[in-house]
């Protein structure tokens, strides 16, 4: 599905809404909030937005600048670089001062810039609003840093750029907006040329000329949604952004020309990687009041999302491919449609290209029925109630239309088009943006691909191408009953990776896989999808070592529908060859092409865990290995299913207004699963490294990238987890610029993107700011990631970091540290919780521990906590001495032979350092870490999780 279909056009149809001010607004409206506008003196948009939810308060503040706006040559990068530095502090509130008022107010905050524009989001209690608009206001009109602070920001810059090249689909981006643009700015991604980035350190005076034009509030909208009263919110407002000064800078974007193409453009992968093609048009801007973007967007679902025909053939039937998505960005000016297609035989490149170019033929000559245009339309309406279960979202989503015309009303005018959308329409946007001279089609691979790829087609050439029921009476239930018509059924079962038979791994995996993606005896997976999707209803699944989770989300209008549907997928599957050869292709590639070859970060965590719980059920990835994936036969998945989806496995969570009549029966349908229940895998304890054990993961990179820690005897049931928790958060919270790792790092030397700590396993962390349910293990490790460095001063984040942690276990927490972060921790237990779905899953993640409800419990332990009680959790469970590291670079011997001679680490800083920096690097530089040659060991990429 298009990106825009999830975020754009599912903002498209909902229930009657009033806006502004009290007066009724026809029921086309798609917000059911009240809002209230008001631009201030200066030209700040404020939009204050009670949501209905408690306690919780957002602050959304997109500012209209992004890489659309840097015009002179030599200047890319910067509004991006503008999303870093908004977090370096101002002389009242340095970066520190800022970030302990966010810990204190329990915040999660960050920022995010795009092609048009940078939004600033702060999610909060909401007893610290007033603090949090002064500290924002601040911020935004006395941002203040120093030439070293700048050097050091355009460091940590360039490391997100590398971070960011080991994606195969980022680097093809760039190469397809820079071919596909000659004039307009959308020629550079967001992140910007490379060759800016790397000079970005020498253009400190016109980073001041860049924030003095931009961020004025003209550029501005204040969005504030959540537990909030517009009547005082307002007046704060006033008093902290008021004397905010206006400016009058305006920009001449160059307009592009008229596409002249067809073009074409290739990217030589240096890695190992299934070749991907993108087939794009130039398409139409964003309009919430013109036809053309909403046509277009609702084009590319019907003819290219996940119903369609295309999609059914290219990824169901003919399994050609293995990733097909669009997208459709919603820009200020006309950019691209693009389509994406990543192909596992090369030789089916130039097919695969033409089958795309076949179906947008069709699209500008085929209108669609009405009927299909009505699923689009209910789908949207649907797929739209499902973003409004928390006060975030609803800011997020609020923002990412608002700063259009920083208008609240800008979604309910979209909807206002699509709701006029004729069929006709659809195919006049395919008409006029589906032309040989708006093409351009991409490729990236290693190695040729064949040689007609380089050459489309001319468009106009293409022609169109009965068991008895048990009750289910002893089936455990944890029911939420709220008013949210949202209904999200969880099926958590006790079975997980950690039940793979030996020479078997990744079978848990793949039997889930064929319950949730490849249909029931009666209904195949293709005609499965299609009657989901007018209900924006969903059934999807996740496994982890210990457990599966099915997770159904609908709402409560189509539950009998939706029941009829999705739990014959798990009670009766179809088990189909054709299906189950695609998931486990698909299987093996998230294993080898998108694990191994393409995510760096999430590979060196994995490694870790495997390594320090090798010889175990945990020894292996949850999606397996590469021998265990291709030994799987379909009656290993046959037999896996009928043991592990058991009902002594089972506990059922439901949220939402589910009527009990319907509870009453899903009971009775689950009844039907087979009577049992598999015992809890065995020997399940990581072994204590003695010294230092380092795997070296020899990989082409442009960074360094590392993981380390050792395993931990306690879980979420013992009464030190809340100790250990306030110790992790301190020395490094997830995604968070409040952690001293983070400071120490990033912060003051500018090594890279980020440093974090754990106590509990966090798959998918890259993606995510907060951890997902349904993660339960009764064996943890502690461990550190060290997002990339460049691979000269790999060494020394090393060194750094566990003198870090050295400094922790023997000197403790301060009583001030202590305080604020367990303050912090109080109130951001609520964001872990703050949706539907992540109550009813930690809900039942601790009936698995057997705690009580996740906040309530975390916030008492939290109380009766003291700064004694944490420091003696530090000094009993975590070593700086005994480790298992995973580091994954290109220069595996260099970086081996470092190691092992405890070899002097330097760091060259762009900008001088304070003294006590420098004087620290001596001393971090010099640590030994007395690690033995026969304790490093390299293994090549391709060997990992080989068997």
């Amino acid at each position: 599905m298009s990106r825009l279909v999830f975020m754009a056009t599912v903002l498209a149809m909902i229930v009657p809404a009033v806006q502004a001010t009290s007066t009724p607004k026809p029921s086309r409206d798609v917000l059911p909030f009240k809002s209230t506008e008001t631009t201030l003196a200066n030209g700040l948009r404020v939009i204050v937005v009670p949501t209905g939810f408690p306690n919780i308060v957002s602050i959304q503040i997109p500012v209209k600048t992004g890489s659309r706006n840097e015009v002179e040559p030599g200047k890319s990068g910067f509004a991006h670089f503008f999303e870093h530095m908004m977090f370096r502090g101002t002389e009242q509130y340095s970066s520190d001062k800022y970030q302990s008022i966010l810990t204190r107010a329990g915040a999660s905050s960050n920022a995010y810039t795009t092609d048009d524009y940078t939004n600033f989001h702060t999610t909060f209690a909401k007893e610290d609003l007033e603090m949090i608009l002064k500290v924002e206001a601040d911020r935004f009109q006395h941002l203040s840093y120093t030439l070293e602070d700048f050097k050091t920001e355009a460091r940590a810059v360039l490391g997100e750029y590398n971070k960011n090249s080991a994606s195969p689909i980022r680097k093809l981006l760039e190469a397809q907006r820079n071919r596909a643009f000659n004039t307009h700015t959308y020629k550079h991604t967001t992140m910007g040329f490379i060759k800016d980035i790397e000079d970005m350190p020498n253009q400190f005076d016109y980073s001041k000329t860049f924030f003095d034009r931009w961020y004025r509030p003209g550029n501005t909208t204040l969005i504030i949604a959540g537990d909030v009263d517009p009547v005082t919110v307002i007046p704060m407002v006033k008093k902290y952004w008021g004397d905010w000064k206006a400016g009058s800078f305006k920009a001449d974007i160059p307009a592009e020309p008229p596409p002249n193409g067809p073009l074409y453009e290739r990217v030589d992968w240096p890695g190992d990687t299934l070749p991907y093609v993108t087939v794009a048009f130039r398409g139409p801007q964003f309009s919430d009041r013109e036809k053309d973007f909403a046509a277009m967007d609702m084009l590319v679902n019907l003819f290219f999302g996940p119903t369609s025909d295309l999609y059914q053939r290219l990824v169901q039937k003919e399994q050609k491919v293995d990733q097909f998505f669009a997208d459709n960005e919603a820009t200020v000016d006309p950019s691209l449609v693009t389509f994406f297609a990543r192909i596992k035989d090369p030789k089916d490149a130039v097919y695969v290209r033409d089958q795309i170019l076949r179906t947008a033929r069709e699209a500008s000559e085929n209108p669609v029925s009405a009927e299909q245009l009505s699923d689009a339309k209910s789908n949207t309406r649907y797929g739209f109630a499902r973003t409004l279960d928390n006060t975030d979202a609803i800011a997020s989503n609020l923002a990412q239309f608002v700063r259009f015309d920083r208008s609240y009303d800008t979604v309910n005018n979209l909807y206002r088009v699509y709701e006029t959308l004729t069929p006709a329409d659809l195919q006049n946007a395919g008409k006029k943006y589906f032309t040989d001279k708006s093409l351009i089609v991409t490729t990236l691979s290693k190695g040729s691909l064949p040689e007609p790829i380089k050459a489309p087609p001319a468009l106009a050439s293409l022609t169109q191408s009965g068991t008895q029921q048990d009750s289910g009476k002893d089936l455990r239930f944890i029911v939420q009953k709220t008013a949210n018509p949202q209904i999200d059924l969880k099926l958590l079962f006790t079975a997980g990776s950690a039940h793979d038979p030996q020479g078997k791994e990744g079978l848990a995996a793949l039997s889930a896989a064929m319950i949730s993606d490849a249909g029931s005896k009666s209904m195949a997976i293709d005609e499965i999808i299609r009657k989901l999707y007018p209900m924006a209803a969903s059934f999807d699944s996740r496994v982890d070592k210990e457990m599966t989770s099915f997770t159904g989300i609908v709402n409560r209008d189509n539950w009998s529908r939706f029941a009829a549907i999705a739990l014959p997928m798990l009670l009766d599957p179809g088990f189909r060859e054709e299906d189950f050869k695609r998931v486990k292709d698909g299987q093996l590639n998230a294993l080898t092409q998108n694990l191994r070859l393409n995510n760096e970060e999430e590979l060196g965590k994995e490694r870790l865990q495997t390594n320090i719980f090798s010889g175990t059920p945990y020894g292996h990835p949850v999606l397996g290995t590469v021998a265990g994936i291709n030994s799987i036969t379909l009656d290993d998945v046959r037999t896996f299913v009928r043991t592990a989806y058991a009902q002594g496995n089972l506990t059922v969570g439901v949220a939402g207004d589910l009527p009990d009549e319907a509870l009453s029966s899903l009971r009775r349908t689950l009844g039907q699963l087979p009577a049992g229940a598999l015992p809890a895998p065995a020997g399940v304890v990581g072994k204590p490294p003695q010294g230092l054990n380092v795997e070296i993961v020899k990989k082409e990179a442009r960074g360094t990238f590392i993981s380390f820690g050792h395993p931990i005897p306690i879980t979420r049931r013992d009464p030190d987890f809340a100790a250990l928790l306030v110790a992790r958060t301190w020395l490094g919270e997830h995604r968070s610029t409040m952690s001293h790792l983070y400071n120490r790092i990033r912060e003051i030397r500018g090594m890279n993107y980020g440093d974090y700590a754990y106590i509990e396993a966090f798959p998918g962390g890259m993606f995510q700011t907060v951890p997902s349910p349904n993660i339960g293990r009764r064996a943890q490790i502690f461990e550190v990631w060290i997002r990339p460095v460049v691979p000269e001063n790999g060494h020394m984040a090393l060194r750094i970091a566990i003198y870090e942690l050295q400094k922790l276990i023997d000197n403790g927490l301060s009583e001030e540290d202590f305080q604020s972060t367990r303050a912090y921790l109080m109130k951001n237990v609520f964001l872990m919780t703050a949706t539907e779905d992540q109550q009813i899953g930690y809900a039942l993640d601790s009936n698995w521990y057997g705690i009580g409800e996740f906040t309530a419990t975390i916030r008492e332990r939290l109380t009766k906590l003291t700064r004694e009680d944490v420091n003696n959790a530090i000094r009993k469970y975590l070593s700086a001495k005994d480790l298992d590291v995973v580091i994954i670079t290109r220069n595996a011997e260099e970086l081996r032979d470092r190691l092992v001679s405890d070899a002097f680490s330097s760091i060259a800083y762009d900008a001088p350092k304070p003294k006590e920096i420098t004087d620290e690097d001596k001393v971090i530089g010099a640590l030994k870490l007395n690690i033995k040659p026969e304790n490093v060991r390299i293994t090549p990429v391709d060997e990992v999780f080989k068997k």
